[in-house]
């Protein structure tokens, strides 16, 4: 898990040198057609990859997202409108069942049908009409890392020729330096909170609740940590019940208009005694772990997300158990 983690700098790199036509064609034909929604196919990690895709979609592009809940087609066969849609999947493997039979069922109904897939051989691969390859090489850990740190910079890619955007187009180009960067940050401080910890909550809010939840997600499989994904925002309404002394807390506050409100609630959450571990950048004093950033704030999650991908794997092996080897999982998951 920590090889291939700290390989994601030249897994983007390798991305970032092959299909540029490809992507500028994709873009040309995106702003070309008159798109009403867009849906997201995924599960697992390369979901919480979709949902960080759909917010740059929605705060981009203004067209509304949805993550498609798979069993409407694959169980009980509901009769979906696909026209004047786009459909973009996202996977390692291409492998699942209930991720290639929507992309099929819905390129068959007109929509435009985009895979980012790890491998371009595989049956999503062949049912989509778009495949950009993710240019990760072969996965062996079972928990994903270059493969989700790739899908995020491939669904960057994906907006940035949709907008022909020349800002997020050079932060792109960027990210590899960014990452080498961001592998290297220093949060073993989050090792003293989380190896006795028995549970947690991961926060963040807006660009940053795609990688809480991916956060959590890793928890849960590489450290056998009960770990909770919330918004910031909805963290009051129920989940501060469960907040008592001592209590951890891991917050994400990115750079943006969610940042200030998620330094304020980790001031409020350390009042009520909770052991806060506040992810951000540089410039925020309050913070416990510092967040690499990229050239612009839409790119931060994939840098944040780098930085806790290492910390996550020495969390396991601190906790005496082995990021390889996850109780009870397999690499390729075929659900239908």
């Amino acid at each position: 898990m920590l090889e291939e983690a700290v390989s994601a700098a030249d897994c983007v790199a390798l991305q970032l040198a092959h299909d540029a036509d490809r992507y500028a064609e994709l873009g040309k034909k995106l702003r070309s057609t008159n798109f009403h929604s867009a849906v997201t196919v995924a599960r697992g990690s390369s979901d919480h990859a979709s949902a960080y895709l759909a917010y740059l979609i929605m705060s981009r592009m203004g067209r509304l997202v949805t993550s498609l809940p798979m069993s409407l087609i694959t169980l009980y066969k509901s009769p979906l409108v696909t026209r004047d849609t786009l459909a973009v999947a996202i996977s390692q493997s291409g492998q699942s069942p209930d991720v290639v039979e929507p992309i099929r069922y819905f390129r068959g109904g007109g929509a435009t049908t985009v895979a980012l897939v790890n491998d371009d051989t595989s049956p999503l691969a062949e049912a989509a009409e778009w495949t950009m390859p993710l240019h990760a090489g072969k996965e062996k850990s079972v928990a994903a890392t270059k493969s989700f740190i790739t899908s995020l910079a491939a669904g960057a890619r994906l907006v940035a020729e949709w907008q022909n955007d020349p800002e997020l187009k050079e932060g792109i180009a960027a990210l590899p330096e960014v990452l080498a960067q961001a592998a290297q940050a220093d949060w073993s401080a989050a090792l003293e909170v989380l190896t006795p910890a028995e549970n947690l909550m991961v926060v963040g809010r807006g660009i940053s609740f795609p990688i809480a939840l991916e956060s959590a997600l890793k928890f849960k499989e590489t450290s056998a940590l009960q770990a909770e994904a919330f918004s910031g925002a909805e963290i009051k309404h129920g989940p501060m019940a469960l907040i008592d002394e001592g209590y951890p807390l891991l917050i994400y506050a990115t750079r943006g208009p969610a940042q200030a409100g998620l330094v304020q609630l980790a001031t409020e959450m350390r009042g009520r005694g909770a052991r806060v571990l506040l992810a951000a950048p540089s410039d925020i004093a309050e913070r416990d772990l510092t967040l690499p950033v990229a050239s612009t704030p839409d790119l931060d999650p994939i840098a944040a997300i780098q930085s806790f991908y290492v910390m996550a794997a020495h969390l396991s092996k601190a906790r005496g158990l082995d990021p390889d080897r996850p109780r009870h999982l397999s690499k390729v998951t075929k659900t239908s």
